[in-house]
């Protein structure tokens, strides 16, 4: 999901009580109605400009809602049937006490070329017998709290039935801008291709179910003055945060200036994950790699023989940083294993079924808290819930927030992982990232994530630095291989590996 943005200084993402306070301080310095008008042509520009050529009469639906988000979606529609665009318009409802900014921009649309037609004229035919060119969605817009039923579930249907572009006003209606969840606890939302969203950026729009809905996210701050904006809430990740650690390397260097990574893992049956964690922690630069097995190692790993295979017993953490966790298994062994990690001095990726130890395990959780080395947790929703004794279900409901009181509590840098990955640092820093798509549900992606991370942090990289880059680079290298035509379907995790590679590589030389 591409992000274009004509963004408050900081670039940052707000929620929703901090856009109505923004809101209401600009309207305090502006004439009635002229943030409605600015919200109305920013979507028509929009239109204009990426969605309808200017020089054809096209066919768009206008769907708006009996508040302020309708009446942006009607100020466009009457700059609309003003380009010469045919210009229906549908209202599922009609607002009984309307704003007196709705008022104006209601009778601005009916002065205009644009035609009112009903629902249910709407509704006799799914498929109109002359497709639409566009459809805009304007029926709700942030301050939704509760689910979309009755009438206008059924326009939220039509609208994502439409074989069409859908442009969504502000935000997708039914979209928790917040939490990225769909309001009421249903799947009542609209599909977006392309959001024009107002004001500022949205977390919402970024995580757990924004990505599906959002499509496109373009931000038009309605020209408000930026000293009116607070301190944003989040961030969208991008290479400018880490790309300076990516240094050309120096022809007078050697294997020992890279660093040392220990992989603890390789249960029996699992001994895929530490080699993928392994694999992908040399071909990301690494100098040194140990694969640690807590069951019997092989000798050698056929695929990569530079790799030195340990058991897991004889793996001393004296220098470099280790990852624990894939593959691993919840054994008596296994926890006595991780102990031993979370005793060291070194940085330390945590992930998989050390995450699960941990979260069983009282006395791992405070050797986890007590860390003085940089620490670094890469659950997934599941493993988040148990080490919060909570459910996926309510990790997903809050994925910022339950990002940020993990990576408190365990005094940890922390990767949540999933659509829309958020990356908490202790200090309350929160970073949501953009990059990866639906190649990544697959085995094995979650130990190349690691792999990638603890090679980083061999590399001397800074913890936060270091997750920053690796969930980047992770889905950046997914979004590659699509985008070549490989997948998403039928990706498998060793796949990213060589793509990973070429993508750290130029980063280093850009």
């Amino acid at each position: 999901m591409a992000t274009e943005c004509a963004e408050p200084p900081d670039g940052g993402l707000y929620t929703v009580a901090q856009i109505r306070s923004i809101q209401r301080a600009a309207l305090d310095q502006l004439p009635a109605g002229a943030l409605m008008a600015r919200a109305g042509t920013a979507v028509a520009r929009v239109v204009r400009h990426r969605l309808c050529n200017p020089s054809t009469k096209a066919r768009i639906l206008i769907a708006a809602g009996p508040g302020n988000n309708g009446g942006d979606a009607l100020e466009a529609a009457a700059l609309l049937a003003k380009d010469g665009h045919d210009v229906s318009i549908v209202m599922p409802l009609m607002p009984e006490n309307p704003s007196e900014d709705l008022t104006r921009a209601l009778t601005k649309a009916r002065q205009s070329a644009a035609r009112f037609i009903s629902a249910d004229e709407l509704f006799e035919a799914l498929t109109p017998d002359t497709p639409w060119n566009l459809v805009v969605d304007g029926l709700f817009g942030i301050g939704l709290t509760r689910a979309i039923k009755g009438r206008f579930a059924d326009m939220v249907a039509y609208i994502n039935a439409q074989d069409c572009p859908r442009l969504a006003v502000d935000i997708p209606s039914g979209l928790d801008a917040d939490h990225g969840t769909i309001a009421g606890n249903t799947d009542v939302a609209v599909r977006a291709d392309v959001t024009i969203s107002f004001i500022a950026d949205k977390p919402g729009l970024h995580t757990a179910r924004g990505r599906d809905h959002a499509g496109d996210v373009i931000i038009d701050t309605l020209d408000i003055d930026a000293a009116l904006y607070p301190t944003p809430v989040a961030h969208l990740n991008a290479p400018v945060m880490f790309r300076h650690l990516a240094a050309t390397r120096l022809h007078a260097s050697h294997k020992g200036s890279y660093g040392d990574l220990s992989v603890l893992g390789g249960a029996s049956g699992m001994g895929g994950a530490v080699l993928l964690a392994a694999r992908m922690a040399a071909m990301s630069g690494a100098g040194r790699v140990y694969a640690g097995f807590i069951d019997a190692a092989p000798a050698f790993d056929p695929v990569h023989p530079e790799l030195m295979c340990r058991n897991a017993s004889t793996l001393t953490y004296a220098a470099g940083a280790v990852v624990a966790g894939p593959g691993l298994g919840l054994s008596r062994h296994a926890n006595d294993a991780l102990a031993r990690v979370l005793g060291s001095q070194l940085p330390a990726v945590i992930d998989a079924d050390a995450l699960n130890l941990i979260a069983a395990e009282p006395a791992l959780q405070e050797k986890t808290r007590l860390r003085r080395a940089p620490t670094l947790l890469t659950p997934h929703p599941l493993e988040a819930a148990r080490l919060l004794g909570a459910s996926a279900s309510d990790v997903q409901a809050d994925r910022l927030g339950i990002a940020k009181e993990l990576s408190a509590f365990f005094l940890s840098t922390v990767i949540l992982k999933g659509s829309g990955t958020v990356i908490a640092h202790p200090d309350g820093r929160l970073v949501i990232n953009t990059t990866g798509n639906p190649a990544l549900a697959t085995a094995g992606t979650g130990d190349v994530l690691a792999g990638l991370s603890g090679s980083l942090l061999a590399q001397h990289w800074p913890v936060w630095e270091a997750a920053l880059a690796a969930v980047w680079l992770h889905g950046a290298a997914a979004d590659q291989m699509v985008a070549n035509g490989i997948g998403p379907t039928g990706i498998v995790a060793n796949e990213l590996l060589p793509v990973v590679r070429s993508l750290l590589n130029q980063m280093a030389t850009a």
